[in-house]
């Protein structure tokens, strides 16, 4: 009887025992494995994290970038370089329609469509041609508008690394508003008064915010993402027509820091940055491996051009290069854009032009609707030199913060400038100017070309980049912050910087 109650006792004990070894497990499951699995999972999910398309809203806050211990020693100080964005109300978020299941969906044209994917547009597919294995590659090429910048900008702001949610601690002040986008949406044909009262409203509404009055708006800077011209309109009365406004004209836009894609060199108000091209890489993996595509693709066309003639007299160069085009069919190779809806289509496929300038060592950059054209990024991009025409065309005079500083002798190292009126003259031929570059002079062209690529191009907004590489958005983040350090020291910039 005693031996059976040891043996119940003994039992009892060691079921006690292995409950409490089985508590402790559960626990040490519970709190350790399960928040390892969490941490991991959300330290995933943060690293590849980014505004969802279209993720424009300008009434919730931003999300913070990811940052991870590992990069803490790399990361560059925040010291000088804090903003402040501001939170617009619903009246001036231009993109507020565009929300799932919008029938805004159902038009191609439509804003939303066109600035889906946080402004880069639809992804674009592989392509195969001009003997590369693919003229477009597998990832980071979408078809981009070239008027996307100020909503691409917009989602690479909410992943500034010093954001802040203090004015007063801000060195600079970020304004979310589309210029551009506004004027997107009204005709050449309609009247000054629906043209010019948006962002006039706009603009009073902003000088009135407390972070205004502190300097008068000299530390505030956006992106107006078309031309200088565009935004330099002074209608003689409300019914004269034509388009664009008078945005840069007003005294609070002359105040900030605006970004634009191509500024009046002569008399500056605002600063030019280039325009957005197809490709928005997410790593430095993926910009170097196009590199060295472009560099190693095969160019059997001397040089070509993409564009139409146009009638008016002052663009008479355009029929000129075409004409020459057409009598060099072994030198010049050319995507004519003149005839109606199929000629548009085809010079705004991205497949086509990449195609076209990835085949040519020169690319040709007339004049257009004003001095700056897309196509001038697009070729650098595709490693083709380009060929200015008019000095206010040049990256020199226009994207100063971007142009690297390797002017030697007077001679640009990556690009030819033919004057236009001795090549209309009849002094120039620009067939017989190209022709005198050796092999060797083309190739060391060509390699300034492709160094210039992730100077001229945007990253992905919608994840962490992987790698360290400054892009475009970096280095117009530079110059405005400098910019905004000098006004705040008290110095009387103009537009010298």
């Amino acid at each position: 009887m005693e031996a059976q109650s040891c043996r119940v006792k003994y039992l009892l004990y060691g079921l006690l025992v292995a409950i409490t070894w089985l508590s402790l497990f559960l626990f040490h499951f519970q709190f350790v494995h399960i928040s390892v699995v969490a941490h991991s999972y959300l330290s995933s999910s943060h690293r590849r994290a980014g505004p969802a398309a279209l993720a424009v809203s300008f009434v919730s806050s931003p999300a913070p970038p990811a940052v991870h211990d590992d990069d803490a020693e790399t990361r560059p100080s925040c010291e000088g370089r804090h903003v402040y964005m501001l939170d617009l109300p619903s009246e001036f978020n231009l993109l507020k329609d565009c929300v799932e299941g919008s029938p805004a969906f159902e038009d191609e044209t439509n804003a939303c469509v066109v600035m889906s994917n946080a402004g880069l547009g639809r992804a674009l597919l592989p392509v195969a041609g001009n003997d590369t294995g693919g003229v477009i590659p597998e990832n980071g090429w979408f078809n981009t508008n070239q008027h996307a910048l100020e909503v691409i900008f917009h989602n690479r702001m909410r992943q500034y690394e010093c954001l802040t949610d203090d004015p007063a601690a801000a060195t600079a002040v970020y304004v979310p508003y589309y210029a551009g986008l506004e004027m997107y949406r009204h005709t050449c044909y309609s009247s000054a008064t629906v043209r010019e009262t948006p962002s006039a409203e706009f603009l009073r509404w902003l000088s009135a915010r407390p972070q205004w009055a502190a300097l008068g708006g000299r530390d505030h800077f956006m992106v107006a993402s078309k031309t200088t011209w565009m935004f330099r309109r002074a209608p003689s009365n409300d019914s004269s027509t034509g388009c664009g406004n008078g945005f840069l004209l007003r005294p609070e836009s002359a105040n900030m820091t605006v970004l634009t894609h191509e500024s009046n060199m002569w008399a500056r108000r605002d600063m030019a940055v280039p325009y957005p091209t197809y490709f928005h890489p997410s790593s430095a993996a993926d910009v170097a491996a196009w590199q060295a595509r472009a560099r190693g693709t095969r160019r059997p066309w001397l040089f070509a051009f993409a564009g139409a003639r146009r009638p008016s007299s002052g663009l008479v160069l355009r029929g000129h290069i075409i004409d020459k085009c057409v009598a060099s069919p072994g030198r010049c190779r050319m995507l004519d854009c003149s005839h109606g809806l199929e000629g548009n289509t085809t010079c705004r496929s991205p497949e086509k032009v990449m195609s076209l300038f990835t085949s040519s060592r020169f690319c040709l950059q007339p004049v257009g609707d004003s001095y700056m054209r897309r196509s001038s990024i697009d070729a650098v991009v595709a490693g083709c030199i380009p060929v200015f025409f008019h000095e206010a065309s040049t990256f020199e005079r226009q994207y100063r913060w971007h142009e690297p500083d390797n002017v030697a002798d007077g001679r640009r190292s990556y690009s030819v400038l033919i004057p236009r009126l001795d090549l209309l003259a009849g002094k120039v031929d620009i067939e017989e100017v190209l022709s005198r570059y050796s092999d060797e002079e083309v190739a060391a062209m060509r390699e300034e070309v492709v160094k210039m690529i992730p100077r001229f191009m945007y990253k992905d907004p919608r994840v962490r980049f992987e790698g360290d590489m400054k892009d475009g958005f970096d280095i117009a983040m530079e110059g405005v912050m400098a910019r905004t350090r000098r006004i705040r020291n008290g110095e009387d910039l103009g537009w010298n910087l």
